[in-house]
């Protein structure tokens, strides 16, 4: 069946139209010229953390700004590549221009999703924390397979990853994991990961062959900087330095350059050891403290808000079972919308099945926001 060329990039033109608006390209703009002139200012490093949120922020907006525009122009080819194939007949152009079609159409479709992302901190970027849950040595496996699905994906996608934290278990796997996913909207798209994941297979530890169900949870907060309202004051911080290891204690770092944050109020602990110099981890720990911080506080107001709202949020998947992936049967179950793909290793490498299910939960998730307000 021939490709409806005109009826594909009208679709697309109307889908970007939409996109533009909620955008605001003006107002997006406007923000720009207001972080370039602060940009400007030959005394802006004599603040350096005021510096990097002004740097940081010239940056995500520029980077906005060109991913709408950029589209505009990538449909704009796409319509003078068909119309050049169209008139010079030329099949092998119009098979080219088929392909760009498909390209684009997936790229427009993630710009849409990301449109709906209107949470307050669903720009920010995401800071991802994995346990091992019930299941032994298994479970401590499971993280760390669901570590290596979200950093394929990353990687897939072109996302700046930074390891903060890995704590191995003594057999095998992961018995904590954190990182930071550094890109606009990252903990838009990934916080509907947050919640219990649970693996049923036969497990390769068992010399029996039995089969196993193992959970690990998945925890997403927004990054919070310190220019956001999170005051913690220093006498109710615990801080430790020491020496990084890697897995079964081989020693990675010849200095105390690893920091151990203790929140005491509320017994929150955050490690960071990625760095090599101690001020930058004691950094990166405070930021990973109050995002973690924030959204303690964020589930307490929503819970004061009525207690409708807050059986939606705990159904939702915080503390309940929220995905299934079963070896057997080659399945991965999201349990909050039902979606169900046959294609386990596909989605355990991050590869865009992956995509499918976040992209759904995105979807839905705004559609319940919409349907409360």
């Amino acid at each position: 069946m021939a490709v409806d060329f005109s009826q594909e990039i009208k679709d697309l033109r109307t889908t970007m139209a939409s996109v533009r608006e909620v955008t605001d390209l003006t107002k997006l703009e406007a923000t720009i010229a207001d972080f370039e002139k602060q940009a400007s200012d030959p005394n802006l490093w004599d603040d350096q953390e005021k510096a990097q949120v002004v740097t940081s922020g010239l940056s995500r907006a520029k980077a906005e700004h060109d991913r709408v525009t950029g589209m505009d122009a990538r449909i704009d080819d796409l319509q003078a590549l068909v119309e050049m194939g169209q008139e010079e007949n030329d099949a092998e152009t119009l098979l080219e221009a088929e392909r760009e079609l498909v390209v684009v159409r997936k790229a427009v479709g993630e710009l849409e999703v990301r449109t709906l992302l209107a949470g307050e901190y669903d720009e920010r970027a995401a800071v991802v924390t994995i346990r091992a849950g019930a299941g032994g040595v298994d479970a401590a496996d499971f993280a760390e397979m669901l570590m290596r699905m979200y950093l394929r994906w990353a990687e897939r996608h072109h996302y700046p990853v930074k390891v903060l934290d890995t704590s191995y278990a003594e057999e095998a796997g992961l018995k904590s994991a954190t990182f930071e996913v550094d890109v606009p909207y990252a903990y838009g798209n990934l916080s509907v990961e947050g919640g219990t994941h649970r693996l049923v297979r036969i497990s390769p530890f068992d010399n029996q062959g039995r089969r196993q169900t193992s959970f690990a949870a998945v925890e997403v907060v927004p990054l919070i900087e310190q220019t956001d309202t999170i005051e913690i004051p220093e006498n109710d911080l615990k801080i430790d330095v020491f020496r990084s290891s890697g897995p079964g204690g081989q020693s990675v770092n010849t200095t105390d350059s690893a920091v151990r944050l203790t929140h005491i109020p509320t017994g929150l602990i955050v490690v960071c050891m990625d760095e090599k110099s101690q001020h930058k981890n004691k950094a990166k720990a405070m930021k990973i403290l109050r995002s973690r911080l924030y959204e303690i506080e964020r589930e307490r107001q929503e819970a004061e808000l009525s207690t409708a709202r807050r059986s939606q949020v705990k159904s939702g998947g915080r503390s309940d079972k929220i995905r299934t992936y079963n070896y057997k049967e080659n399945r991965v179950t999201d349990h909050r919308v039902g979606v169900t793909l046959h294609a386990l290793e596909q989605v355990l490498a991050g590869e865009t099945q992956l995509d499918e299910i976040v992209d759904a939960l995105a979807n839905d998730e705004r559609r319940r926001q919409l349907g409360e307000e």
